[in-house]
């Protein structure tokens, strides 16, 4: 740490008291000269290696200069980790937050950077560091694109702003650092060394995978070290933890029982604090809990995620089965990492994961000041299909990182709104010239065999996507250049996709009145709604007499269609155990789905308006917030005017005294179940402002 500044190292020390002096990687990164020159670095060390210290100390450096930090991450449970961590440096005089304009430390998702790079250029422009984390994910799908044109918008409206990028081992390094004219440190170390191999069924005698998973957990609860598996669906995680917690459960010492079952009475709280028993999935993960043993997928309550990775983190668990969602996102190490399946469900069929994530898997084996090894094992059937694999991921390569931006149609249609709306492009050939600045464009003109047809290849997607636009009325040609409709400038200052936004528009243009069921079917078919998804091969029946009832008649049943069905169920007061039990769908994650659904039609009343249509908009505020609270429309005033009621109290209110409660006293109030001093006061105050 004596290369350091001493400030730093002194806000450092009492930050990070752990810390008591920078491993190998990271003072080669110091050594490197990141601190003391202006250019751009790419920093690749390995998982667990401390790439954070790294951007926290280049943060405190520039903060200490008067500047501005943005630090960019993929996902918001990774912002809310990181604004927790961050929040200490505010004793210093730096305030943080999730937007630069109130903030000197910004922590930012990915999406909402790239907006603040379309509208908010002032704030952009007094931005002197930006720190990516995760910029690995510059070659995913979905957030790659997102990253990638706002990184090239940034360089075009600060250029003075630097970034720093906080990556794994990308193999093409060179390539994009090139792009990003930055420099870049690499370094192999790992605080714990990651011992990495393929276990066969066939060579330990065994009759199946899950006995694999089982002898590993055996060996590790004699060392009392902790496991992680990886499976590929929500239901093998659920299939996994109750095959091992049933094999396991007689040989739990009574000690470790006690501290297994407070945990999963922790798990049993979280519906019923919410209003509803235990749905059958919370009782299945409670039973596997009460034997040491959780599976993590998106089907949960997030505060029941949230005390798995807590209580994991703490020691009172063996073994987490999950899906590879867990393996962004969480910090979540432990000494053994098991990658049971090593194919993913696509649209076209099963397909192996890359050797990236099988990396980005392995790397969470080896818990730093815990664990002097980590293990990560794949597992095989036969020894011919071991050796396959060992070759494959072991010590294969991992593939090289491309630019997904052309891949992803609704990333064109989008960026292209955002530079016309922002006045950055105005003609077909200043948004290619945007697109040739960009990591894709880069690598389409600097790639031998790309760059002969490459450019007419682009030129041809951008028009095609332009038609698109202006044949559904977000851009239209003027004598000035390309400019946005009003319905365009709405799209470009939200995350929505453009798909969602074409979407509402043709169902807008067919109807006549509106029907609150059918725009709930609707919006359920946008790619912006996480659905409710089917828990397994049950009749889906339920959810088609469901969609009938209200006038919603459909061939096919699929997640969409439990998705609204969900959400007509919700607005009526329903409980998540209530429609588990009504669908067989993973209900937990219903108030999540009806949160996203409520900020839509909030959106869909916006369109209405720019569309010049008001008629629905009463009607819509309504049903935005039947949405968000879950309730009838009677509630509605008691729910908003009193803040934390809630709509079990609510009901119960409206049970006892009816809808009107200006005439009903402090006291009968608080003889309702639930209603104490403070909300009773707070009921009696909002009635007489009336």
């Amino acid at each position: 740490m004596e290369s350091v500044k001493p400030q730093i190292r002194k806000i450092i020390a009492e930050s990070y008291p752990q810390i008591k002096e920078l491993n190998p990687a990271q003072k080669a990164v110091v050594e490197a000269g990141f601190l003391e020159d202006d250019h751009n670095y790419i920093l690749a060390i390995p998982t667990a290696s401390g790439k954070t210290l790294l951007g926290v100390m280049a943060a405190l450096d520039s903060l200490q200069k008067g500047g501005k930090v943005v630090y960019a991450v993929p996902l918001i449970s990774i912002q809310n980790e990181k604004l927790k961590e961050f929040k200490q440096f505010e004793k210093y005089g730096y305030k943080v937050g999730k937007h630069p304009a109130s903030s000197d430390l910004a922590v930012m998702v990915f999406e909402s950077f790239d907006v603040l790079t379309r509208f908010s250029w002032n704030t952009l422009r007094e931005v002197d560091l930006l720190i990516v984390d995760e910029f690995h994910m510059l070659g995913e799908y979905s957030r790659g694109p997102t990253i990638e044109c706002a990184l090239t918008r940034s360089h075009i409206l600060n250029p003075g702003m630097r970034i720093l990028a906080l990556s794994a081992t990308l193999q093409n390094m060179t390539e994009i650092a090139n792009w990003l004219d930055a420099h870049v440190v690499e370094h192999v170390f790992r605080p714990v060394p990651l011992f990495k191999d393929v276990l066969s069924t066939e060579e330990m005698e065994l009759k199946n995978k899950n006995d694999v998973v089982l002898r590993v957990l055996k060996t590790s609860m004699e060392e009392s070290s902790q496991i992680l598996v990886f499976v590929s669906t929500r239901r093998f995680t659920e299939s996994l933890a109750g095959f091992v917690s049933g094999k396991i459960k007689k040989v739990i010492p009574a000690e470790r029982k006690n501290v297994f079952k407070e945990v999963a009475e922790k798990i049993l709280d979280v519906p019923r604090r919410r209003g509803s028993r235990p749905t059958s999935v919370c009782l299945k993960l409670a039973e596997c809990v009460e034997n040491g043993i959780a599976f993590h997928h998106a089907g949960l309550f997030d505060k029941q995620k949230e005390i798995i990775e807590d209580e994991f983190r703490a020691g009172n668990l063996y073994m987490i089965t999950a899906t590879p969602s867990l393996m962004y996102g969480v910090n979540l190490p432990s000494k053994s990492v098991i990658i049971r399946d090593y194919t993913r469900w696509t649209s076209q069929g099963p397909q192996a994961i890359p050797v990236f994530d099988y990396e980005q898997m392995s790397g969470r084996a080896g818990r730093p000041g815990y664990d002097k090894e980590g293990y990560s094992y794949l597992i095989a059937k036969s020894l011919d299909e071991a050796y396959n694999l060992k070759e494959h991921y072991v010590y294969g390569e991992i593939e090289p990182t491309n630019s997904k931006l052309l891949e992803n149609k609704d990333a064109v249609y989008r960026q292209i709104i955002a530079q016309i709306a922002s006045s950055l492009s105005k003609t077909p050939d200043e948004i290619q010239e945007f697109f040739k600045q960009t990591f894709y464009g880069y690598q389409m003109c600097n790639n031998q065999y790309l760059s002969v047809f490459g450019a007419d290849s682009m030129e041809y997607d951008i028009n095609q996507a332009l038609e698109f636009l202006v044949g559904h009325g977000l851009v239209r040609p003027t004598p000035e250049g390309l400019k946005t409709t009003p319905l365009g400038n709405l799209v470009a200052k939200t995350n929505y996709s453009v798909e969602t936004a074409v979407r509402l528009k043709e169902y807008l243009s067919t109807i006549e009145g509106l029907d609150i069921y059918s725009l709930l079917y609707e919006i359920s078919k946008t790619p912006d709604i996480i659905p409710v998804s089917f828990k397994g091969r049950k009749s889906k029946e339920p959810v088609r007499e469901k969609l009938n009832n209200k006038g919603v008649f459909v061939v096919d049943i699929g997640n969409s269609e439990a998705t609204a069905a969900t959400l007509m169920e919700w607005i009526e007061e329903r409980t998540e155990y209530q429609i588990e039990n009504a669908f067989h769908v993973y209900a937990a994650g219903t108030r999540r789905t009806a949160y996203d659904a409520s900020l839509m039609v909030k959106f869909f009343k916006e369109m209405c308006e720019v569309l010049n249509i008001y008629s629905h908009t009463q009607d819509l505020e309504i049903l935005s917030a039947r949405l968000y609270y879950g309730v009838k429309e009677e509630l509605i005033p008691l729910v908003v005017g009193v803040k934390g009621l809630g709509r079990k109290r609510a009901r119960a209110l409206v049970g006892a005294f009816g809808t009107d409660l200006r005439h009903v006293s402090r006291e009968d109030l608080q003889r309702v179940e639930g209603i104490g001093p403070k909300i009773a006061d707070a009921i009696f105050r909002s009635y007489q402002d009336k």
